[in-house]
């Protein structure tokens, strides 16, 4: 593999390195308090409704106040404490106040069900819970769990007398992250201060993040992949963060204006919608008008990509301004591939495109594509200190994607068995998920193992390759494919797509289903034209409930298939 040039973003802490912390990377709280000595008075946390402002100094100060809090209330290191709610400032400083006196935060779903909460609170052994007013009645109603219960709505009045915190050393246990499951043995992810703290500085070799930067947290805090890519990198740097109220097109609109936001991160499927809407509304200014603006786009990237120069922003602002996008300086897209065209797209309007790959157990990020020298086709290139192998490569190179580096989980909680299932003696995590890798380190994801599909002639055909022609279609609003057993006889196995019109589409065509399934299958003749045989959707269910969701928007596929699959 090629030596390539990375950005060293962590160069700053040998300043520090002996005063402010020990050993290699600093703790949570330390990084967070290396901020706040150089940036104290710099804008950290922003929400809206109630309006919440508060800057390094004053967050800093607020997550000590709730940490003396926990301690009075009998709290010590290694003590796990769960939070479970909507993205709040509330949330984000509960989180390191718990992490601040030596505690294992256990951030849960706020979508899930008592009896799922309970499960993981039972499973981990933590011995108290912040959540919404509303929720804290119904959880642990007959004490079984002898849980203690606390709003987030008073976070912030929360206090304790003067005390002395423990000393926290990097291979410190800092999180738990439940990643699946509500039936069998759950997998909590145990991340240490070392694995969260090294892979926000790594993830930074690829991506820029400036002081100057406010940063959209829209997506559930619980995830991983939000948590760092959001909160956890722009504290590193001194940046703000700003707490999206809820996932609708309205507030993200205005809160992107009203904040200031200058890093917008998002999943594949919020993309999509995005560029969709905005070109659909340049094709209602006629084919002249669509045909000119695509041109012009077509040669913007061009000059990006030849030169490096951005004339995007300048010629497009009007599109911009449409998506409060225009003071946008990066978009971060992860927790799913995001299709060719909309990446394109993007960077042709003059918005810096940046896609990432990572897992939870890996804290979660280890691939990112930089800005100005990014693959389209690509999840991006992996970090400094991150070692990749791909494991038991076909004949065209892709194998078992494993990794290795400081960012990997110390291990699943009570899990021994499934701890040795996914990480090696030695350090390798084995990602379940199967690509292939080039000679300078960019990454190329085929799709997960255990999702593929393998066809008559014995080509391995990856679900997510062949939804992803989908994403750009109005039409369709949910894509889920898997394979089917198409004959019995010869154990032959087929590919089959469920599908669920878009509200919109449906009233287009006035409810008449018929309409709807023929266009659809129109859509899925075109998409199977355009691809391999052996990659081709042979049979097509257009269905009109919405299918399963995560809350970072990825269909459940093993829920669609037990409901839908061999009928």
């Amino acid at each position: 593999m090629k030596n390539v040039e990375y950005r060293n973003a962590w160069a700053f802490l040998d300043e520090y390195r002996g005063k402010e912390f020990e050993g290699k990377w600093p703790t949570v709280p330390e990084m967070i308090h290396l901020s706040v000595i150089r940036y104290p008075d710099t804008l950290c946390f922003h929400a809206f409704d109630p309006e919440i402002r508060l800057t390094y100094k004053e967050t800093e100060d607020t997550i000590i106040r709730i940490a003396r809090f926990l301690v009075s209330e009998g709290f010590r290191k290694g003590d796990k404490i769960a939070v479970c709610g909507h993205n709040s400032a509330e949330w984000a400083l509960t989180y390191f106040a718990v992490i601040k006196f030596g505690g294992v935060i256990v951030p849960l779903d706020a979508a899930y069900k008592e009896t799922e909460l309970e499960k993981f609170i039972s499973f981990g052994g933590v011995k108290a819970i912040f959540s919404e007013k509303d929720r804290l009645d119904s959880l642990d109603r007959n004490g079984a769990l002898g849980l203690k219960k606390y709003s987030l709505d008073d976070v912030l009045s929360l206090d304790g007398p003067e005390v002395s915190f423990p000393r926290l050393s990097g291979d410190n246990l800092a999180a738990i992250l439940f990643t699946s499951g509500t039936t069998g043995t759950p997998k909590g992810v145990m991340l240490t201060h070392d694995n969260l703290v090294s892979d926000c500085y790594l993830t930074q070799a690829n991506l820029e993040f400036k002081h100057s930067d406010t940063i959209y947290a829209i997506l559930p805090l619980h995830h991983a992949y939000t948590m760092m890519a959001v909160v956890y990198m722009s504290l590193s740097v001194g940046g703000g963060v700003v707490f999206g109220r809820k996932l609708a097109m309205t507030h993200i609109f205005r809160e992107l204006k009203d904040g200031g936001v200058t890093i917008f991160m998002a999943v594949p499927m919020l993309y999509n919608k995005m560029i969709s809407s905005l070109m659909t509304g340049v094709r209602k200014k006629g084919i002249v008008v669509y045909a000119l603006v695509r041109a012009m786009m077509k040669v913007s990237g061009l000059i990006k990509t030849v030169t490096g120069r951005n004339i995007g922003k300048k010629i497009f602002g009007f599109l911009l301004e449409k998506l409060s996008f225009e003071n946008i300086r990066v978009c971060i897209s992860g927790g799913g591939p995001l299709p060719a065209s909309t990446f394109r797209m993007f960077n042709e309007l003059g918005v810096d495109f940046v896609q990432g790959y990572g897992l939870t157990e890996a804290s979660p990020v280890t691939h990112l594509n930089p800005i100005k020298a990014f693959r389209v086709e690509s999840v991006g290139k992996k970090f400094p200190m991150e070692e990749v192998k791909i494991v038991d490569p076909d004949s065209d190179g892709n194998g078992l994607i494993f990794i290795k580096g400081p960012m990997v989980m110390k291990g699943y909680y009570n899990n021994e068995e499934a701890t040795r299932e996914v990480l090696t003696e030695d350090g390798w995590l084995n990602t379940g998920d199967v690509g292939y890798q080039d000679e300078d380190g960019y990454l190329y994801l085929t799709g997960r193992k255990k999702n593929v599909i393998v066809t008559e002639g014995g080509k391995n055909v990856f679900p997510e390759e062949v939804e992803d022609p989908f994403q750009l279609y109005n039409e369709i609003d949910q894509i889920c494919v898997f394979g089917y057993m198409a004959d019995k006889a010869l154990k032959k196995e087929g590919i089959r797509a469920v599908i669920v019109p878009s509200k919109s589409f449906i009233d287009e065509m006035n409810g008449d289903k018929t309409l709807v399934e023929k266009r659809i299958n129109e859509i899925v003749d075109s998409v199977n034209k355009g691809t391999v045989s052996h990659k081709n959707i042979t049979r097509v269910d257009v269905v009109y409930e919405a299918l399963p969701m995560t809350s970072t928007k990825k269909v459940k596929r093993g829920e669609v298939i037990e409901k839908f699959g061999d009928k």
